[in-house]
């Protein structure tokens, strides 16, 4: 091969490395070609496909919510000074938790990056504000409420033979066996699951720390009862849903028609509410029952029948030990408190 064509050869040891004008003639450059700005484009694209959608809807709106403050109170939102952000997070003190402002933040802070605007979190006018703002109207976290396996039987309890009672059945067992989050759940697809003598397997498309969209593959073995078996919910739900591809898990009408979409993500959380109240089923006053405690629940069962650390990770696709066992300590504070080992 001709010399030209090779690319330079390693530099030996002490040598000078080329200078990019010697291995590419720059002088007339004067910006990105045709091809060059299609690449970029390509590349703005992808970046905004590195978050979840449900983080980029979060965001679209919140930096929506700010440019209008913005608009109002006669300050340009971008590039924002960080006076302008910390007087936003003091106009939402009263009216939102703190958990929305901080995330308006992130929001503020991902557009200014995306677009290659100067910004400073930390700068004091920023950190001020949001720190006197979480110590005057922070207030304690309500988190999900773990789903033991005796209230998921009062749920499961609650449904009928109806489309719309096998369906919720399915999903409750699928859901809290899977130990899903609500966007993992709502995106099965019927050709996502396949029936085995054993039980089922799942093909997780996406989940929310599969930045690199992966995916994986769970299992879900046939119960031990009839009434909470995920097979047998699932067996229930396709004999009169009847279909071999698109979502598993459909809208069901009040005259129990069912529809070709999707279920929306809030609409586990509605499905949770609508069959504790069919089960008189009351929640801890320092927790909520939300989508969530389903996957809470599952890890929280498998601990306490003695599954390993490493092994729920593997089902439950956490990289985090300590965010798995924060759901377990949660669980155990008053079975496992030092308290209850002295003489009271």
């Amino acid at each position: 091969m001709p010399q030209s064509d090779q690319f330079p050869s390693q530099p030996a040891p002490g040598a000078l490395v080329p200078a990019p004008s010697e291995i590419v003639d720059v002088a007339h450059l004067s910006g990105p070609t045709a091809a060059g700005a299609m690449a970029l484009a390509a590349a703005q694209a992808l970046a905004r496909k590195a978050a979840a959608p449900a983080t980029l809807r979060a965001y679209k709106a919140d930096w929506t919510h700010y440019a209008a403050w913005c608009a109002t109170a006669g300050f340009v939102p971008v590039p924002a000074a960080p006076a302008t952000v910390g007087a936003y997070l003091a106009s939402l003190a009263e009216s939102h938790a703190p958990t929305t402002v901080r995330r308006r933040l992130s929001a503020i802070g991902k557009m200014h990056r995306f677009n290659d605007l100067p910004w400073n979190a930390a700068h004091r006018d920023i950190q001020g504000p949001l720190q006197g703002l979480l110590r005057e109207h922070g207030r304690p976290v309500r988190k999900a409420a773990a789903l033991t396996l005796a209230m998921l039987r009062q749920l499961v309890a609650t449904c009928d033979v109806s489309a719309r009672g096998r369906r919720d059945r399915a999903l409750l067992l699928i859901g809290f066996a899977g130990a899903l989050r609500r966007s993992e759940l709502v995106a099965l697809r019927v050709e996502d699951v396949v029936v085995g003598p054993g039980g089922l397997r799942l093909r997780i498309r996406r989940g929310k720390t599969d930045a690199a969209g992966q995916g994986a593959e769970i299992g879900l073995p046939r119960g031990r009862h009839a009434e909470t078996c995920p097979l047998r919910a699932f067996d229930a739900w396709q004999a009169v849903a009847m279909r071999k591809a698109g979502p598993l898990f459909r809208r069901v009408s009040t005259a129990g028609t069912i529809a070709g979409t999707a279920l929306h993500p809030d609409a586990v959380r509605r499905i949770l509410a609508h069959r504790a109240g069919l089960a008189g089923l009351d929640v801890d006053g320092f927790e909520r029952l939300s989508a969530h405690a389903l996957r809470v629940g599952f890890i929280t069962a498998a601990y306490d029948g003695g599954v390993r650390d490493e092994d729920i990770m593997r089902h439950t696709r956490h990289r985090d030990l300590r965010t798995m066992r924060g759901y377990v300590q949660r669980a155990g504070l008053v079975a496992e408190s030092p308290a209850g080992k002295i003489d009271l």
